[in-house]
């Protein structure tokens, strides 16, 4: 038997990504019974162009809403889209099952902004070259 060869790389490839994230999910099924992943996005969008200008990207799986990326431009922070475009990912997961939500941040991007919609911290990594950290973060929707 040919020994396969372990590559270490910051560009996978397209083909890598879904070799990887099929064979997951097929693992997952097998143990769980059902496949559910779903992708999910709440985007924010120019009204005359339809150019996207920021969101929510994240995904739903196992009765579970995770939340992965989150971005505003500053001219449009406070005036209450990022609550929307979160009350919209959360109401899509409840319709999809799910049960509790989970995403994690870092400190000095928005943990307060979560905390005032509800969602508790339950963990922190320490970053390593400085005093931030990465906060991770619940809140139950059902």
């Amino acid at each position: 038997m040919t020994i396969p060869v372990l590559t270490l790389t910051d560009a996978p490839t397209p083909a890598d990504a879904a070799v990887v994230a099929s064979g997951l999910a097929d693992y997952n099924e097998q143990k769980a019974g059902y496949r559910d992943w779903r992708p999910l996005a709440a985007l924010l969008r120019d009204p005359d162009t339809g150019e996207t200008l920021g969101g929510m990207i994240g995904k739903t799986s196992y009765g579970l809403l995770f939340i992965d990326l989150v971005y505003l431009p500053e001219t449009m922070r406070g005036q209450d889209i990022g609550s929307r475009l979160l009350a919209m990912m959360e109401q899509e997961g409840v319709a999809r099952g799910c049960k509790s939500a989970f995403l994690f941040t870092i400190t000095w991007q928005a943990p307060g902004f979560y905390e005032r919609q509800g969602w508790t911290e339950f963990g922190r990594i320490q970053c390593a070259h400085d005093e931030n950290a990465r906060v991770f973060m619940m809140k139950s929707i059902s």
